[in-house]
Formats: C-alpha cells, structure tokens, sequence
C-alpha cells in the first residue's frame, strides 16, 4: 500500500555502482590524436586572409594560402597551394606549386603543377601552367601557356642533330679514312 509519507522522502541514487546510461561506443574509424597522418586531419593548416583584410604589398609564403579579402602587389608561394577565395580580389603577379581561383584575379598568373579556374572564378591576364582547368561558367580572358615548356630553340636543333648544345669537341675533325 501507498503511504503519504514514503512519497516525500527522496534518495539520492549511488553514482558510482550505477551504470552509465548515456555512454555511446566511439567507432574505431575516428581519427585520434595519435593518427595524423588521416585524410580528416590536415597536418599543414592553411593560412587565412579572411574578406575584411586589404593588404597592398609583397606577400611571401611556405604554407598553403586561403584569400577571401583584397591583395594588391605581388604572391610568391613557393611549392604550396593558393586559393583565392570566392570574395576574392587579387590584383597581383601569383606564383604557386598550385593555384584555386574561386574569385577575382588580375595579373600573371603561374602555377607550376597546375592551375583550377571554378565556375565562380575570373582570371584577366596571362596564366602559366603544366595543367589547366576551367569549369563552366569560369571567366579567362588573357593569354594562356598549358603544358610542358617547350625546348628552346638551341636545345630543339642540338637534339634534332644528336649533338649536345655543350659539346667540347676539337674543332679539327679526321675524315674517317683508315688513311688518316
């Protein structure tokens, strides 16, 4: 039977024998901290220059690049990836391993593995790269060098003829006889 008075007392349960009620088993496919090396987790963070940064002047880098703000002058990355934002106005010379313009660009433009011009993106100038990519809807409007370089006109006619452009040999040539 119900008694009045029971229904007023309250106990505190024992939270150290009680079992967990909200635990949840992690997978053993997320990432820990002693597994970087995981495609989920970046070992390089990319660097930011965020819509409401205007810089005017030389940029210099050894890590990736992310540009949704303003830059006017010169980027010389180096061997990492640069990426103008879909905010972004670029008014300079670029030079990038690899160049992601998702936004504004104006200038030369070299990207020495390749270069990736999104649908929102616009590039007015020259670009310079191994490969290029220009999705439907993206703007280019320059001049445009794709592919390996090509030999310079010494190095083509040296090789067409088998001779080394840097060849030591004596100006005075035997004939050949068994004369001589």
């Amino acid at each position: 039977m119900w008694k009045k008075e029971d229904s007023k007392t309250q106990t505190v349960p024992d939270i150290s024998t009680a079992p967990a009620v909200n635990s949840v088993p992690v997978p053993s496919s997320a990432p820990s901290r002693e597994n970087l090396s995981s495609p989920l987790i970046s070992p390089n963070p990319t660097a930011c220059i965020s819509q409401g940064i205007r810089i005017k002047g030389d940029v210099k880098g050894s890590e990736d690049l992310f540009i949704d703000g303003y830059i006017e002058g010169k980027l010389d990355m180096g061997d990492v990836s640069l990426t103008v934002g879909p905010n972004g106005i670029v008014k300079a010379d670029i030079s990038a391993r690899e160049v992601i313009v998702r936004g504004r660009v104006e200038g030369k433009v070299v990207g020495r593995e390749k270069v990736q011009l999104w649908n929102t993106g616009q590039v007015l100038g020259e670009v310079q790269t191994q490969r290029l990519s220009i999705e439907e809807g993206g703007t280019l409007r320059g001049k445009v060098e794709a592919g390996k370089a090509p030999l310079k006109v010494a190095e083509a006619r040296a090789a067409s003829a088998g001779v080394s452009s840097f060849s030591a040999e004596s100006p005075k040539l035997g004939s050949g006889n068994a004369a001589d």
